[in-house]
């Protein structure tokens, strides 16, 4: 679904990942982990193909489509998702305003009472308050609900990679115990692959991955199983980066 070559990115003048090779099937679950600065969420952003981030060498290709040249409303429309480690906030535009909007550009345009018997769903299963639809998009929101709101986009959208740049960032447990119910949730039904990103080993918990990478000084250093997620809970990273 996703492959990865040699890609070298920079920002403002200086490289910041050197050489990512990496490979994500249909269905699997990727983490990527590795300490502050090593280039987690410059991976995420290249992904998704934030302008501000350059790509120097290499290539990103999704389902047999080279991507590197794509705007990401493009990549957005092959079905790449990004959950951002802070999403902004858009004063003056309502949640529901806005959920109505990007689902009928990913599948078709709906009445208000159609979609919000799809929404209102939706919230049930990832436990949103109603009324955080009425809200303006992310403005005042707390870590937790920004977080769900996140991923009320993903299950209206149904990506087939979602890339996850530390969603547990901010949340207390029994938010991320919820947040990553959806996530499970939507893998379930559709068995999208996901790309996450994360410091810590408590959200591999809940959404199990199949492979574990490690990100240091803007190069995958080492990869293994979920067991090796957990030795680096124990250890650290600095005996990886010899």
């Amino acid at each position: 679904m996703l492959t990865i070559k040699d890609l070298v990115v920079s920002i403002d003048g200086k490289t910041v990942l050197n050489g990512i090779n990496l490979t994500v099937n249909h269905g699997e679950i990727h983490a990527i982990m590795g300490p502050n600065g090593s280039g987690k969420t410059t991976l995420s952003q290249a992904i998704m193909g934030h302008p501000k981030y350059i790509i120097e060498r290499g290539s990103i290709v999704f389902n047999n489509e080279a991507i590197t040249q794509l705007t990401p409303d493009k990549r957005a429309r092959l079905g790449l998702f990004l959950a951002f480690q802070y999403p902004k906030e858009i004063p003056g535009v309502k949640l529901a305003t806005f959920l109505r909007s990007i689902y009928s550009i990913a599948h078709e345009k709906l009445s208000p009472i159609a979609f919000k018997k799809i929404l209102d769903q939706a919230m049930i299963e990832l436990k949103v308050d109603p009324a955080l639809a009425e809200r303006y998009l992310n403005a005042g929101f707390s870590g937790g609900e920004k977080k769900k709101s996140e991923m009320l986009q993903m299950a209206l959208l149904q990506p087939r990679l979602a890339v996850l740049d530390e969603t547990d960032s901010g949340l207390d447990i029994d938010a991320l115990r919820i947040v990553c119910q959806g996530v499970n949730n939507l893998y379930a039904k559709t068995q999208l692959g996901v790309l996450l990103i994360t410091h810590y080993n408590r959200i591999l918990d809940y959404i199990q991955p199949q492979v574990v990478h490690v990100l240091i000084d803007g190069k995958i250093v080492r990869s293994g199983g979920k067991d090796f997620a957990q030795e680096i809970e124990a250890k650290g990273y600095d005996w990886l980066r010899s």
